[in-house]
């Protein structure tokens, strides 16, 4: 059994209510549930959150709403203890958790997301951007030298985890979990290229404003 699952806090330190701020008319957290219905590739589709209002939200749109205890919505509260505690209620095989702060993701990149989850190499699935420019961390070369001028195209592009869809298996997550290890890159991990648009997540106001400005590009055009 495949779940698909939107997060959805209440609270946001640095865009408030982020979740249900619009886009073209439309809240992100509505978008992302139609978007995971129209992707006819989940068994069912829940919204996970600890305020109720989430749960209208999803009872409109025939979707399913969990409702996460509230200490687990605030700022310091981590995804692990929210979707550990998601899957110690509810049983599948997969949970693929699908940001609705990823409004710029298609059809298409949630189903090629899946087919390559469920060509069962990997535990655990993260949807990342190529960046094939030269890039450094503190201030390191990563996939350059600093004694050879190498042209862009022909060096190894950064992976940018994106988070915006993630696969796991439930079993190896819940194993890692009750261990106490970081069930997030439980067992075999991979990383599955999403496009630039939809590795763009809405974190502050000049990020919702951009894919405002982008929306009519991705869907539109």
């Amino acid at each position: 059994m495949k779940i698909a699952m939107i997060p959805a806090r209440m609270g946001s330190q640095r865009l408030a209510q982020k979740n249900l701020r619009e886009l073209h008319g439309i809240s992100l957290v509505v978008r992302a549930i139609r978007k995971c219905l129209e992707a006819d590739c989940f068994d069912a589709v829940w919204v996970n959150s600890e305020h109720p209002k989430f749960g209208d939200l999803a009872r409109a749109e025939g979707v399913n709403f969990h409702q996460r205890p509230e200490k687990l919505g605030d700022s310091v509260s981590t995804s692990e203890q929210y979707i550990t505690e998601f899957l110690d209620v509810h049983e599948c095989d997969t949970l693929y958790q699908v940001h609705s702060i990823a409004p710029l993701m298609t059809l298409s990149d949630i189903r090629g997301f899946v087919q390559e989850m469920e060509r069962g190499e990997f535990d655990s699935l993260l949807s990342c951007q190529e960046i094939g420019i030269e890039c450094s961390y503190l201030g390191d070369p990563v996939n350059f030298s600093l004694y050879e001028k190498t042209n862009s195209q022909d060096l190894n592009p950064i992976q940018r985890i994106s988070w915006s869809i993630t696969a796991w298996k439930r079993a190896p997550f819940l194993k890692a979990a009750v261990a106490g290890q970081c069930a997030t890159y439980c067992g075999k991990v991979g990383y599955y290229p999403i496009s630039h648009l939809a590795a763009h997540v809405i974190k502050d106001e000049m990020d919702l404003a951009i894919a405002e400005a982008l929306y009519p590009i991705v869907f539109e055009s």
